[in-house]
């Protein structure tokens, strides 16, 4: 028996599709395109809609399946403001090596300085020329014997003018060279291109542009809602996914750190904001009226004296610093600092410019071991804000100490804290810091900026226990969480850190 004829399939209308007048716009202007895709900034002159409406049309489109997006991200490389000055009058280094050909027979640190090339620049460089076989070993400076022939042009000097001039991207090792010596910025920039999908391209809108989307303040108080027809609204529709409020990435990632230290068994301390610099300083035998102080460019307080320490205490620390034996003991420690200390200076305030200063505080007050002891806060510094450096940081200081502690028990706490946090690149190299010694600084690797320095410390020295009545080894320790935070975040510019920018905070999500 032949199988009955199929019944034909009816034709199904296309459903339309319900759009507001911005969406509307904005999806005629996609399609306008013939199929290609136009950048999100070029939207708002083909819809006379300003630009945070397209964005909002833009993403309700792409919900409904009606629009794609691609995204492109790019470095757009620039000079900074030293960057232009050195373009112009000419790079350290080649400045230098100027003057040393007008002078053969070598040039005193003073008298390249009388030529301009003073501090950082001068020292960056004398380093650079030694490095590239221009210099001789020693005092004066000179040219040595068979050095390389003056070049046109270094490869840096070549990236500058390039980046000046907008031109092809230079050499990417160049770049990171420029850009950590502070000559070059990098922006990280990103371009939207937006098209209709397929759905979008053969939609069809219903008829209800007429129709309002939303009820205004003006509707309300005019009385017009009770008469307004308004569009349908689909209970079934997604909305976006709102999280409430969190704590801020970097405070969140601080008190994480904070529990890492606690879990090995450190207490933590705190001390005040305003320090004199008895406590700043004094304490630490960091000399009154000598350049290493300057390691510490502090802030200081005008109109207004701090308290000075018990008498005791600062007599103790005062004998160190001049020389004398601390009362009670048969002989001087070291010959001190040979000039008198003064009282006055001591109680002058400062912003803390270190937590170290808490660190004294606490041996002072509990000079009996063991000691486990830190503290997360902030200090302030004049320092030249870039990538890793900011007036306003957050230091972990810390000390660890009794009979038999030795500098590897504090590598061992680096290398605790880097495998806490996730870090498993830690690099530990001899230093020298005013109040311990021997001194040691260990380097974390950031996957931009390379390998940075986060775990500063040493044994302290025993011009610091002793006046604070303290007889056994101790290790301290100033680490930059900051620039630790930097690579466990994987931010590349300690400005990030404190950015308020909700879509970083969110993840996208609003």
């Amino acid at each position: 028996m032949p199988p009955e004829p199929e019944e034909p399939e009816e034709a199904v209308a296309p459903q339309s599709v319900s759009l507001g007048a911005p969406e509307r716009a904005v999806l005629s202007a996609l399609r306008s395109t013939g199929g290609l895709a136009i950048e999100e900034e070029a939207l708002p002159a083909r819809t006379d809609l300003p630009l945070e409406a397209v964005r909002g049309a833009l993403q309700r489109l792409r919900s409904k399946g009606l629009a794609v997006v691609e995204e492109e991200h790019r470095e757009e490389i620039r000079l900074s403001p030293r960057g232009k000055t050195a373009l112009a009058t000419g790079l350290p280094e080649r400045r230098l090596l100027q003057l040393l050909l007008r002078n053969p027979k070598g040039m005193a640190p003073e008298e390249i300085e009388a030529e301009g090339l003073v501090g950082e620049e001068r020292s960056a460089a004398i380093g650079l020329l030694r490095r590239r076989g221009y210099l001789a070993e020693g005092v004066p400076f000179r040219l040595k014997e068979g050095h390389p022939d003056s070049v046109d042009r270094f490869d840096e000097e070549l990236a500058l003018r390039t980046i000046g001039d907008d031109a092809a991207p230079p050499d990417a090792a160049v770049v990171k060279d420029l850009r950590r010596r502070g000559l070059v910025e990098i922006d990280h920039r990103s371009t939207k291109r937006w098209q209709p999908s397929e759905e979008g391209k053969h939609a069809v809108l219903a008829d209800d542009a007429h129709l309002l989307g939303t009820v205004t303040p003006a509707l309300l108080r005019d009385g017009g809602w009770r008469t307004a027809e308004f569009r349908p609204y689909d209970v079934r529709a997604t909305v976006p996914y709102v999280t409430g409020a969190r704590p801020h990435r970097y405070s969140a990632w601080l008190r994480e750190f904070e529990e890492v230290l606690l879990g090995l068994g450190f207490e933590q301390a705190e001390g005040p904001l305003l320090e004199t610099e008895f406590w700043n300083c004094d304490a630490l035998f960091m000399p009154q009226q000598h350049p290493a102080r300057s390691i510490h460019d502090a802030f200081a307080v005008e109109g207004v004296e701090g308290k000075l320490p018990p008498a005791e205490l600062l007599e103790r620390v005062a004998a160190v610093h001049e020389g004398r034996a601390i009362p009670g003991e048969p002989s001087p420690i070291t010959p001190g600092w040979r000039a008198p200390y003064d009282r006055s200076i001591a109680k002058r305030l400062v912003l803390r410019s270190q937590t170290t200063s808490v660190s004294a505080r606490y041996l002072a007050a509990h000079p009996k071991p063991p000691f486990r002891m830190f503290s997360l806060d902030r200090n302030f510094r004049v320092e030249a804000i870039d990538a890793t450096h900011a007036i306003d940081f957050t230091q972990c200081e810390g000390v660890l100490g009794g009979e038999g502690t030795s500098l590897r028990d504090l590598v061992g706490v680096f290398q605790a804290l880097a495998d806490a946090i996730g870090i498993r690149e830690l690099r530990i190299r001899p230093s020298y810091f005013p109040f311990t010694e021997p001194s040691v600084e260990g380097y974390v690797k950031h996957p931009r900026l390379g390998w940075i320095e986060v775990f500063p410390g040493g044994m302290l020295r025993p011009e610091v226990l002793r006046p604070l009545g303290v007889d056994v080894p101790v290790a301290a320790w100033g680490i930059g969480v900051m620039r630790l935070a930097m690579v466990a975040l994987g931010v590349s510019d300690i400005r990030d850190l404190f950015r308020d920018d909700l879509e970083q905070l969110t993840g996208g999500s609003r």
